[in-house]
């Protein structure tokens, strides 16, 4: 079992940076692939990030590709997600989540969710 915990959302204006973390419960955090997701009002959640067990190996949809960077520690059970020059269509609740070994994209493939953060970027 995994319990996550995001943390880090706010309000900022467009052009801004936010750093979202994510602790996690896990006594073999390591064993876990991680992943960052968001959702918009009246929209699906989205895929947004992706990180390997070992931080060695990352994803991003195009949408932030540039923009965000996703990173861990191990030592701390912690991921986290860097958002620059953000804009106001990121506006959304992000989450993170966690599945067992190998990272995905979509968001039936995380069996473990925190219960998000809010990340409102005004124009």
């Amino acid at each position: 079992q995994v319990q996550l915990v995001e943390s880090g959302g706010g309000l900022v204006q467009a052009g801004g940076s936010l750093r979202l973390s994510c602790a996690a419960s896990a006594r073999t955090f390591r064993d876990y692939a991680m992943g960052w997701f968001r959702q918009a009002p009246g929209k699906e959640r989205e895929f947004v990030a992706a990180i390997n067990w070992s931080g060695t190996s990352t994803t991003y949809a195009d949408s932030v590709k540039g923009r965000f960077t996703i990173s861990r520690d191990n030592a701390k059970n912690t991921v986290y997600l860097q958002m620059n020059s953000l804009k106001p269509d990121d506006t959304a609740i992000y989450y993170c989540a966690a599945r067992f070994l190998l990272p995905g994209t979509q968001a039936n493939e995380y069996p473990y969710w925190g219960q998000g953060t809010q990340v409102t970027v005004s124009s």
